[in-house]
C-alpha cells in the first residue's frame, strides 16, 4: 500500500513540477500529423504520397479514406516518420472527396481525422 501511495504521489508532484504548456508539447509531439498529399486526386489504385509528421510505423497502425460515414482502409506500401505511400483502395465512389484518417498505435488507439483531401476521379 505504501509503495503504490509513494507512487501516485511521485506522479502529482510531476504533473505540478511541468507546466501544462509542456505536457501539452509532449503530447502533440507524438500524434500523427498529416499536412499534403499529392496527387490531390486520382483513380481507384492510383499511388498517392502523404507528407506530414509522425507517420512513422511506431505511430500510426492505418491509413483511411473517409467521407463521414463510410471508411475504407488503404494499403499502406511505404511508410516514414515523414511520409506514407499507398493506392487508393477499390471500393472508394468516384466524384467524391475523402479526407485522410489515420489509426494510432499505442496503449488507446484513436481514429483521427486529417486535415487533407483526396478527390476520386472516374
Amino acid at each position: 500500500m505504501r509503495l503504490s501511495l509513494a507512487a501516485i504521489a511521485a506522479v502529482a508532484l510531476l504533473m505540478f513540477a511541468v507546466p501544462p504548456s509542456t505536457l501539452q508539447a509532449v503530447m502533440q509531439e507524438t500524434l500523427p500529423k498529416c499536412v499534403a498529399v499529392e496527387p490531390m486526386s486520382g483513380k481507384v489504385g492510383t499511388e498517392i504520397v502523404v507528407t506530414g509528421e509522425n507517420l512513422g510505423k511506431e505511430h500510426v497502425a492505418e491509413l483511411y479514406f473517409t467521407d463521414g460515414k463510410n471508411d475504407f482502409k488503404a494499403v499502406m506500401s511505404e511508410q516514414t516518420d515523414t511520409q506514407i505511400k499507398c493506392k487508393i483502395p477499390a471500393k472508394v465512389e468516384s466524384g467524391v472527396r475523402y479526407k485522410l484518417m489515420v489509426l494510432t498505435k499505442g496503449k488507446e488507439p484513436k481514429l483521427i481525422e486529417q486535415p487533407v483531401r483526396v478527390e476520386i476521379e472516374e
